[in-house]
């Protein structure tokens, strides 16, 4: 049944008569069912043609600047016939530019007036087929995707003309029509092209999805359009940095909705002029959502830094735990970058023992993501045959969300450490006894010396829960903490020139350090452990 009623006859009329396509016509006519978008082309038109072929009289064009002559309805129909035969050429009407663009062959179509050609040209099977190819050669692994397109924003001003113009012929029927009583040309262009896209790729279109396919059209014949704008709503078109032209769709909008309609009629002919040449394809861009795998490290080396050490320009260290372990990663996701985080660090001197500490890397547009758990172990030990210096375990694909909960109340977490003491005094065996009883103490730490350049100054009370120490010799003894997560152990032993307070050095009245440091555990209970 076709969608237009003896109500929208007239509307149809003037606007096919001023240039609009019959897609275009549905949606200034609130067509909000999906199936007559979704009819081909040669079928809508003769739909359309069999509809105004009940109106017997000549079209006469109520509009401003009518044209200079009267158009009987059979010229017209021979101008959709005309339409009609290009669009069924086997020759094709879409073809790939030598800059990767894609354009239309045929500069004879009669261009639409509002939507430039895009509810025309590329809605069709053969354009659909055009970026589904490029999209099979990016390489990309998905099982759904979701299809997004950007529209050159001048779109939006031929739409508000040819609002207006309806409004206009509605009003002399005493009907209403609102903007929003418009179907949308995102909308209409996803109900015809989304079941094309998931018919040819074979997956469906999810909103969801992680993989998204994006084509950017532009018109540069029409790319004045929104100009007159800027004259009269100068706040609406603020230069931003990331843009490259202050008139995006949304400065373009907010200045449609602030324009009042005699000042957009005095600037901007109602209907728009039709334009010579159909959209251009500036880029089909697919891009994976990044995923995200979690685990802990153990770090062994005593001369290995957790990120890089790359000073003034210049690596000071050839490698680092990041990068021994996202090398790996970046390879077999196939990945164009990753940020890592943990929970905490250690220094370059330190060794991370026990059940190691929790890390998670983001990889950024990896082009494979789908892996089995036996896979993940694999890659785990090639990790883990790689180095000595650094071991991984409960590796795991993790989400975004669940990240949060390594950094989850991390200032309340506990650590604990082993550390060999150094003293300036001999000692006996006595003489540290005393720390054992030390429990919940509270030291104020002022920004280490060490990390002023990196970490703003501030004074942080921390707790240090519990000491047991173990004799050495005269001059050395093992101490073993548990304290509050961000603890600076090393300033707890030396006083950091009085800037940690107290210290081991003032609680037994001598100077103190310390000469090696091992993270015994971080008691983070992320990611879940698994079964080796």
């Amino acid at each position: 049944m076709f969608p237009l009623t003896e109500e929208n006859k007239h509307v149809a009329q003037m606007l096919l008569r001023t240039g609009t396509c019959p897609r275009c016509i549905f949606r200034f006519c609130g067509v909000d069912f999906h199936a007559p978008y979704k009819l081909p082309y040669k079928e809508l038109l003769n739909e359309l043609q069999k509809f105004l072929e009940t109106e017997k009289e000549e079209l006469i064009l109520d509009v401003p600047n009518p044209p200079p002559k009267k158009i009987r309805l059979q010229e017209l129909e021979d101008g959709i016939d005309g339409i009609d035969n290009l669009s069924q050429n086997g020759e094709g009407r879409v073809s790939v530019m030598e800059d990767g663009s894609i354009s239309s062959k045929n500069a004879n179509l009669n261009v639409c007036n509002v939507c430039l050609g895009i509810l025309q040209e590329f809605c069709e099977k053969e354009f659909i087929k055009k970026v589904c190819q490029k999209v099979e050669a990016s390489g990309f692994e998905f099982t759904n995707l979701v299809f997004s397109v950007s529209f050159p924003p001048q779109l939006s001003v031929r739409e508000h003309a040819a609002w207006l113009l309806v409004k206009q012929e509605m009003g002399k029927q005493n009907l209403l029509l609102g903007r929003n009583d418009i179907v949308q040309l995102k909308e209409a262009y996803k109900w015809i092209t989304h079941p094309l896209f998931s018919e040819e790729l074979g997956v469906p279109i999810d909103g969801k999805s992680l993989f998204e396919v994006s084509v950017i059209f532009a018109h540069p014949e029409t790319v004045e359009d929104c100009h007159f704008l800027r004259a009269i709503c100068p706040d609406c078109f603020k230069p931003a940095k990331n843009k490259q032209s202050v008139f995006t769709r949304m400065a373009v909008m907010k200045a449609l909705n602030k324009i009042k309609e005699e000042d957009f009629r005095k600037q901007f002919p109602c209907p728009p002029n039709s334009p010579k040449a159909v959209c251009t394809v500036l880029e089909i861009e697919c891009a994976h959502g990044a995923v995200f795998v979690a685990g802990r490290y153990n770090k062994y080396s005593r001369n290995l830094p957790q990120t890089p050490w790359i000073i003034d320009g210049e690596r000071k260290l050839e490698s680092s735990v990041e990068e021994l372990i996202s090398d790996h990663l970046l390879a077999v996701f196939k990945a164009k970058s990753f940020n890592f985080s943990s929970s905490g660090r250690e220094d370059v001197d330190v060794r991370t023992l026990g059940n190691g500490r929790p890390f998670a890397i983001e990889l950024v547009n990896p082009h494979r993501v789908h892996f089995t758990s036996q896979e993940i172990k694999e890659l785990q030990q090639k990790i883990n045959n790689s180095s000595n210096k650094i071991q991984v375990r409960d590796l795991q694909l993790v989400t975004r969300e669940a990240i949060g909960h390594m950094k989850e109340g991390e200032e309340e977490k506990t650590k604990s450490y082993s550390a060999l003491i150094w003293t300036n005094k001999a000692i006996q065996k006595k003489d540290i006894e005393f720390l054992n009883d030390i429990k919940d103490l509270k030291i104020d730490q002022k920004t280490p010396l060490r990390v002023l350049h990196r970490r703003p100054l501030a004074v942080r009370t921390r707790i240090i829960h519990s000491m047991e120490t173990r004799y050495v010799d005269e001059h050395h003894f093992h101490l073993y903490l548990k304290t509050q997560a961000g603890t600076y152990i090393k300033e707890f032993v030396h006083g950091d020139f009085g800037r940690t307070k107290p210290n081991i050095g003032s609680l037994m009245n001598m100077t103190a350090d310390i000469l090696e440091l091992d993270v015994e555990s971080v008691d983070v209970d992320w990611p879940p452990a698994l079964d080796d």
